[in-house]
């Protein structure tokens, strides 16, 4: 059994108008999840380094996964993945969308006390057309990778409960964890997560603690999930793999010119 979690953690600038990371850890701590999408982790200007440095997130219980796409940053439009230390990362890619505005989606292979998962972070366009086009983006280039069970979460942006983008993920299981948005008053199912069928939902919800309100405009998100009998390394997304290494590559170029 594991535990994946989704936050949209604003750049780390919490309710009180404070910036403070220290904050958005000790959030992550208290769900004590294996994998953590987040959203808004990067700085919208500048550099736009992480919110979160990667050398504060390795001193606790994670790692991030390492895209390495821009200097300073821990992931692709704001769009990290982090894993605890003793997760085996497999591959890694950023899923290019189409969109108006800078938006993204990352994923991660891995291994999970040996057992395969992949894991895909988004966080979508405030436009319903754009948000229908990107999840099929995501689910496309998703075929093209090995099968194995898939976990898709992140900020989708998507007030409908059933509606709008919602339905491009027919055949997918929608885990209810309920609305997290805004963190001080809650009126929205905006957080997701998403799960092919080869998982089994045991428990999910929304983390609500005093130091989650504070921490970000979302609270956070959780799934306590189980690998089916017999579909351990089998999944409804993916066929054959295709490398998208030569995509990390290009976007490394372009970044550092």
């Amino acid at each position: 059994m594991f535990t994946v979690a989704s936050y949209n953690i604003r750049k780390g600038l919490g309710t009180d108008r404070r910036r403070n990371p220290h904050r958005i850890l000790e959030v992550l701590h208290e769900i004590h999840a294996d994998v953590v999408a987040l959203q808004e982790a990067d700085r919208r200007f500048g550099a736009r380094q992480s919110a979160l440095p990667a050398e504060l997130i390795s001193q606790g219980e994670y790692k991030a996964v390492p895209f390495d796409i821009r200097p300073g940053g821990i992931g692709w439009h704001g769009n990290a993945i982090l894993v605890r230390h003793s997760a085996e990362i497999t591959d890694c890619a950023p899923l290019l969308l189409p969109t108006l505005e800078p938006r993204g989606a990352v994923m991660a292979e891995l291994r999970l006390g040996g057992q395969a998962l992949r894991v895909v972070g988004m966080h979508l366009d405030l436009s319903g057309l754009w948000r229908r086009r990107q999840v099929r983006a995501i689910i496309e280039q998703l075929r093209h990778r090995p099968a194995m069970p898939t976990v898709m979460m992140g900020d989708l942006n998507e007030w409908s409960l059933h509606g709008g983008c919602i339905r491009e993920f027919d055949g997918l299981h929608i885990a209810p964890t309920g609305r997290s948005y805004h963190s001080r008053r809650p009126v929205g199912c905006l957080d997701r997560i998403i799960l092919t069928p080869d998982l089994h939902l045991v428990s999910c919800g929304v983390h609500i603690s005093e130091r989650a309100r504070l921490a970000s405009d979302h609270l956070p998100i959780w799934a306590r999930l189980n690998w089916m009998p017999g579909e351990k390394d089998s999944g409804a997304l993916g066929q054959q793999g295709r490398d998208r290494r030569n995509i990390v590559a290009g976007l490394r170029r372009l970044f550092r010119q």
